[in-house]
């Protein structure tokens, strides 16, 4: 469940500042919990971000020339990083990755902390991935209807927690499904392997952010509840598991529904929660001694 590799940085000029919407509280705790990422709403009459690194999200599901220029950040990070070459299909699958993950994050905190499930087509948000910075335009959230914002402009209230699990499942794909589409041929994936990627994005990106909050057991309930394994387009349920540590302590695990690929540049450091990572190897990873 670890976070990709964002940076966060100096506030964007993006305008006059709007009045808080019903998920600022959420941002803004996201931000207090993970410093990485910053997440700037922007007023009616608001441009987005243009200049510096800031890049539309539509443009990188058109999968043109924005696409590239936001892919080569990820090539030239593995050959800086790594002292090699990745290739073209895995390069776009870390950065899908780089940018679904905090994606995701805009619409489960705010149902996790808020019981409100904002929804955003992807003209609503503009992305700088240096800084670990989004801008967002708030437009229509789903609400319960004992929620003090059932009654604000853009509020559509939906009658349970069933229902409510519903909104976050679609507002996910609403914002996902083109920018896969943008990805999808540069990853040699198509349906069903896209969807694996976005299941693992909606449940490691909130499991990483419940355990910063303190609460991973409630997150990992939630995400059972979420993703219980029938839930088209999504693939699989949540995955969590638990495994026996040395001194018989519990140790939470899952098994991701998609491979993210990091094994073809460091297999003996494949991801804890990788299909090909066995249970001897998660629990030596889980149980080991960071390093002073």
């Amino acid at each position: 469940m670890s976070a990709p590799a964002l940076t966060a940085g100096a506030s964007a000029d993006a305008g006059a500042r709007p009045a808080p919407s019903a998920v600022a509280a959420s941002y803004a705790r996201l931000t207090e919990v993970f410093p990485d990422l910053s997440i700037t709403e922007l007023g009616p009459r608001d441009a987005p971000p243009s200049d510096g690194g800031w890049v539309p999200v539509a443009r990188l599901a058109e999968g043109g020339a924005d696409l590239d220029t936001f892919l080569a950040w990820d090539e030239e990070q593995v050959i800086r990083d790594y002292g090699q070459r990745a290739r073209p299909d895995v390069v776009a699958s870390f950065g899908l990755h780089r940018y679904a993950w905090p994606a995701c994050l805009l619409i489960t905190v705010p149902w996790f902390l808020q019981r409100r499930v904002p929804h955003f087509p992807v003209e609503h948000v503009t992305f700088q991935r240096t800084l670990g910075r989004m801008a967002v335009r708030v437009g229509e959230f789903a609400c319960l209807p004992d929620d003090p914002a059932a009654t604000l402009p853009g509020a559509r209230v939906v009658p349970d927690e069933d229902a409510l699990r519903a909104e976050v499942r679609a507002a996910v794909a609403e914002h996902l499904e083109p920018v896969l589409g943008g990805f999808g041929p540069r990853m040699r994936r198509r349906g069903r392997a896209l969807w694996g990627m976005a299941t693992d994005e909606v449940v490691e990106g909130l499991w990483y952010v419940a355990e910063l909050l303190g609460e991973e057991q409630r997150g990992m309930r939630e995400l059972e509840l979420l993703l219980p394994g029938s839930t088209a387009p999504y693939i699989g349920s949540a995955g969590f598991r638990e495994l026996a540590g040395p001194n018989g302590e519990s140790l939470p695990t899952r098994d991701r529904a998609s491979c993210c690929f990091f094994y073809t540049l460091r297999p003996e450091d494949a991801c804890g929660t990788c299909p090909r990572t066995c249970d001897a190897d998660r629990i030596a990873k889980l149980t080991a001694v960071p390093a002073s």
